[in-house]
C-alpha cells in the first residue's frame, strides 16, 4: 500500500531549478527538508497557539496534537495533499459561549468531538456522492452567513474580556498587528499575528518595569492591582514533560452550540483542497472528500485527548506558494518538530502568561478577520444580497448570531447566538426557496471552487 512517505530527490537536492516545483512526491536535501518543516511550524505557531490559549485549552497539547494530526491527515491522503492541520480559529468564538454558559474545558473538548464526528461523516459522504452535495446543503450564501455571524458573535469576548484588561497595551498591539498585515512582505507577513503576540508581550513588560502594577480587570475579571506579564509560572515549569491530557464531556447544550462550525470547516478544506490542487497542477477533485473525512478524524483523536480540534492551514499554503516546494516530507518534518514542542511544559508556560490586554488588540483585528471570510466566501461566489431569496435569511441569521438572541423553548433546552442564527439561516434558506419564484432560484458556483486564493509570488 502507497501511503505517501517515499520521495525522489528533486534535482541537486538543493533548490528547485528555474521555473521547476519540489512536487509533493519529490524533496530537496534531508537538511534542506528539515529547515523547511521548521519554516511550516513558524507559520503555523501564531495561530496554532494562540487558538488554544483563547479556548482555555493546553497550549503544549494543542501543538503536539498538531503534529498528531497533521500526519494523519498525510497518511489518509496518501501524500497528495500537502498540508499541515493546526487548531482551528473556528472554534474560539463556540469555546467562550460554551464557558459563558457554566462548560468546562471538558465541555468544550466533547462539543468539538461531536463536530468533527460530523466533519467525518461529511467527508465520507462527499467521497461517495461528490461534492455536489455539499452545494445542495450548504450553497455559499448560506456557508457565508454561518462564517460571518461565528467570527462576529466573538465581539462581546474582546469587549468585555480582554480588552478592559488593559486598554492602552490592547490599542498599541492592535495598531502595530495592523501595520505588521499591511506593512509586511512575503513571509514575515504571514505571520503578522505571532509578531503582534511578540512585541505585546516584550511592550507590556517594559510597561511593568517603567510605571509598575495596573489597576484594571484581571483574567478572572475582578478589579485589582496586578502585573500586566506574570512570569511566575514560567520559572515553575519544566523543560521536558508531557502536556495535560483530559476525558471530553457531552452536553446537548454545548453541541448544538459547537455544530454550525462543521460549516465553516467544509468551506476552509474545500477552499484549501482547491488552492494546493491549482499550485501543484493536479486535479484533487477526488481528495476532496478524503481531505474532509480525514480532518473530522483528526480533530475526534485531538478532542478525544484534551486538545483542540484541527484544520488545515493557508498560512502553510502560502508558505509554499513564497518557496514553490510542496513537498509532504516537509510536513512530516514540521509535525516532529511540533512534537518536540508539545514536550515542553516551559514554552506552554510561556504562551499561557499573555497579557490579556495584549489578546484584546489581536483579536480585534483575529475576529473580525473571521467573520470577513464570510464575506469573501459570498466576493468569490457572486452572492447576488439584491435578491430576496439570499436577503432574508442571511441577514435574520446575522442579526440573532451577532446579537447573541436566544429562544428558550424549555425550562432546559435555550438555543441562541451561533446555534440559532446558523439554524434560521439553513432552514431559513431552504423553506424560502420552495416558495420563492423561479428567477430567485439561479444555479451558484459550486462550494469547491475555493473560498481563498493565494499569490504565489508570496507578497
Amino acid at each position: 500500500m502507497d501511503l505517501g512517505v517515499r520521495w525522489k530527490v528533486h534535482g541537486d537536492g538543493r533548490s528547485p531549478a528555474p521555473g521547476a516545483v519540489v512536487r509533493p512526491d519529490e524533496r530537496l536535501s534531508w537538511p534542506r527538508t528539515f529547515g523547511l518543516g521548521a519554516q511550516h511550524v513558524v507559520a503555523m505557531f501564531g495561530a496554532s497557539f494562540v487558538a488554544p490559549v483563547l479556548m482555555g485549552l493546553d497550549p503544549n497539547l494543542a501543538i503536539m496534537m498538531s503534529g498528531v494530526a497533521t500526519v494523519l491527515f498525510l497518511l489518509a491522503t496518501r501524500g497528495r495533499v500537502p498540508s499541515y492541520l493546526g487548531c482551528s480559529l473556528s472554534f474560539v468564538g463556540v469555546a467562550a459561549v460554551i464557558r459563558a454558559q457554566g462548560g468546562n474545558s471538558a465541555t468544550v473538548t466533547g462539543a468539538c468531538l461531536v463536530v468533527g464526528a460530523a466533519l467525518f461523516l461529511i467527508g465520507l459522504a462527499v467521497q461517495r456522492f461528490g461534492a455536489r452535495i455539499i452545494h445542495a446543503a450548504m450553497p455559499p450564501v448560506v456557508t457565508g452567513a454561518v462564517v460571518m455571524l461565528i467570527g462576529f458573535n466573538l465581539a462581546p469576548v474582546t469587549a468585555s474580556t480582554y480588552w478592559p484588561q488593559d486598554q492602552w497595551t490592547a490599542l498599541l498591539v492592535m495598531l502595530f498587528t495592523g501595520l505588521a498585515v499591511v506593512g509586511l512582505r512575503g513571509f514575515f507577513a504571514r505571520i503578522a499575528i505571532f509578531l503582534g503576540l511578540v512585541f505585546g508581550y516584550g511592550l507590556s513588560w517594559v510597561l511593568d518595569r517603567v510605571f509598575g502594577q495596573i489597576h484594571s480587570a484581571d483574567g478572572s475579571g475582578k478589579v485589582t492591582d496586578h502585573w500586566r506579564l506574570d512570569l511566575s509560572g514560567v520559572a515553575k515549569a519544566d523543560w521536558l514533560g508531557l502536556p495535560s491530557f483530559h476525558a471530553p464531556s457531552f452536553q446537548w447544550s454545548a453541541v448544538l452550540v459547537a455544530l454550525p462550525v462543521v460549516i465553516a470547516l467544509v468551506a476552509e478544506n474545500a477552499g484549501h483542497v482547491k488552492a494546493v490542487g491549482e499550485m501543484t497542477g493536479a486535479d484533487l477533485d477526488d481528495k476532496l472528500g478524503t481531505a474532509i473525512a480525514a480532518d473530522g478524524a483528526a480533530s475526534m483523536l485531538s478532542t478525544a485527548v484534551g486538545g483542540p480540534p484541527n484544520t488545515t492551514y493557508s498560512e502553510n499554503i502560502g508558505v509554499m506558494a513564497a518557496t514553490r516546494v510542496y513537498s509532504t516530507a516537509a510536513y512530516w518534518a514540521a509535525a516532529f518538530f511540533a512534537l518536540l514542542f508539545g514536550l515542553c511544559p516551559k514554552f506552554g508556560a510561556i504562551v499561557a502568561a499573555i497579557p490579556g490586554g495584549v489578546l484584546g488588540g489581536i483579536t480585534v483585528i483575529l475576529y473580525g478577520m473571521i467573520g470577513l471570510l464570510g464575506a469573501q466566501i459570498w466576493t468569490n461566489a457572486r452572492v447576488d444580497l439584491r435578491n430576496p431569496l439570499n436577503l432574508v435569511p442571511a441577514a435574520a441569521g446575522l442579526i440573532i448570531g451577532i446579537g447573541n438572541v436566544s429562544m428558550k423553548f424549555t425550562s432546559n433546552f435555550t438555543l441562541s447566538g451561533i446555534a440559532l442564527g446558523t439554524l434560521v439561516v439553513i432552514t431559513g434558506y431552504h423553506v424560502l426557496r420552495v416558495f420563492a419564484p423561479a428567477h430567485f432560484k439561479g444555479e451558484e458556483p459550486l462550494l469547491d471552487e475555493g473560498t481563498s486564493s493565494y499569490d504565489e509570488s508570496g507578497g
